[in-house]
């Protein structure tokens, strides 16, 4: 007689992407960090253009959160959707942002996603950072000009004023959580 016995599996994974308490407490924290940013350096930056320019530091709030959090993309949309509804509160273009923040969102979380292993998980949180803010304020740039009818006076001046600003924006906010990532992901005692 011959006798079967069966042996449970045990797949050991590392679950990534929960937006659960911790994930949002860490989003709230970082947009409250990158708000104050807006507030101050942003502000300065604003009143320096009279107001046409306005740079979005809480671009690097949602950039280190989803690098910690490492939510999929349609989370990471809700990341960013959330981020968009903060930045309402001090932007000179309403709305416009809840279209730049998502889609930067999400292409922040397939940067993580293909990035985050061996050596280029060294320089992703950088330029994957750097790189969603350039595309972030491209697209408000893009926005703006289409809500302002394509004007050629306004076509001819705009990207001119804004794409400096976007570029120094990417720059500071890849530095900025190039710096912090690590750092934050101790603290957390995240292991991804």
């Amino acid at each position: 007689m011959s006798q079967t016995t069966t042996q449970a599996r045990i797949v050991n994974t590392t679950d990534h992407g929960k937006l659960d308490i911790k994930a949002l407490v860490l989003l709230a924290v970082l947009l409250a960090a990158g708000f104050i940013l807006n507030f101050t350096v942003g502000k300065v930056i604003s009143s320096a253009t009279g107001g046409a320019i306005s740079p979005e530091f809480i671009i690097s709030a949602f950039c280190l959160t989803i690098l910690v959090v490492r939510p999929n993309v349609p989370q990471a949309l809700v990341i960013g959707l959330i981020s968009a509804a903060v930045i309402q509160i001090t932007t000179t273009s309403p709305f416009i942002d809840f279209a730049a923040e998502g889609i930067a969102a999400m292409l922040m979380a397939a940067i993580v996603k293909a990035g985050m292993h061996g050596s280029a998980k060294n320089f992703t949180p950088a330029l994957g950072t750097l790189v969603t803010t350039v595309v972030s304020g491209v697209i408000f740039m893009v926005i703006k000009l289409a809500v302002m009818g394509f004007a050629p006076e306004v076509v001819s001046v705009l990207p001119a004023a804004m794409l400096p600003v976007i570029i120094a924006t990417g720059v500071f906010n890849a530095v900025l959580v190039g710096a912090l990532y690590i750092p934050v992901k101790k603290a957390l005692k995240v292991t991804n």
